[in-house]
């Protein structure tokens, strides 16, 4: 794979996006995965420090979350700043029944809140970090860590990432562990989907990018579960990559 030349691109798509808009400066939340990583390195390569990293805490966030995200900051030189959500989460907590999808997505949704208001604070786009297994299977939060003004990785699978990410320095501590949206102690992405990315990325790039039909992939001895889990999810989840539908009203 031409890494430096994917690095390239994404750094010229960064650059002309923010000028586009008529600014030079961009916001990006940091978690300590993979995936914010990655857009944070090519960030800092792309506007040096006219960047705004955001690490976002809360009392669910796993153990190694701000440490891993401290690390890339520490390695790259990347300013970064600490803003607890815990208090946000907490004050409306007594509401949600200790469900911990909907607190998980209310902790996410508070994140680009954040994120929005650092922006307007700094005059600067938000940058997603969503890569394209998430945005084809829906696995994200609506207007939380979906959201965003711009996304450099949105064309790229969970599973290829892995090698791009090495390719740019992201610390062994963030590659080795176990993908996680962070939502809850112990929350794990192929823990909640039934499979490793890698399973679900190679069926994905069947059905998606090749158009291959599901008899096909079935009688190449691909697993029918995993098959109609993927087209529910893309089908179930479809809405979340759309603006609002707005009603046509006829005047006359």
């Amino acid at each position: 794979m031409q890494w430096n030349n994917i690095k390239e691109q994404l750094i010229t798509f960064l650059k002309t996006e923010v000028s586009n808009a008529g600014l030079q400066r961009v916001t990006v939340g940091l978690s300590g995965g993979l995936d914010s990583a990655i857009v944070a390195i090519l960030c800092k390569e792309a506007f040096a420090d006219k960047m705004s990293c955001v690490l976002m805490p809360s009392h669910y966030s796993s153990e190694g979350s701000v440490k891993h995200a401290l690390e890339v900051c520490e390695k790259f030189n990347i300013a970064y700043e600490i803003v607890e959500i815990a208090p946000m989460v907490e004050a409306h907590e007594k509401f949600m029944n200790n469900d911990k999808l909907r607190i998980g997505n209310f902790s996410a949704r508070m994140r680009m809140s954040v994120l929005y208001d650092v922006s307007a604070r700094d005059n600067s786009l938000v940058v997603g970090t969503s890569n394209k297994s998430e945005i084809l299977l829906g696995y994200g939060t609506i207007f939380g860590d979906v959201a965003c003004a711009i996304n450099p990785i949105g064309e790229m699978y969970k599973s290829d990432e892995y090698e791009f990410g090495k390719f740019l320095g992201v610390p062994d501590s963030i590659l080795e562990k176990r993908p996680s949206a962070d939502l809850w102690e112990g929350q794990s992405d192929e823990d909640e989907l039934g499979y490793s990315y890698k399973q679900m990325d190679s069926v994905l790039k069947k059905l998606v990018d090749e158009g291959v039909p599901k008899e096909e992939l079935i009688s190449n001895g691909v697993d029918e579960k995993l098959i109609d889990m993927l087209v529910y999810r893309m089908k179930a989840n479809a809405f979340k990559g759309k603006l609002p539908t707005i009603a046509k009203i006829k005047w006359s």
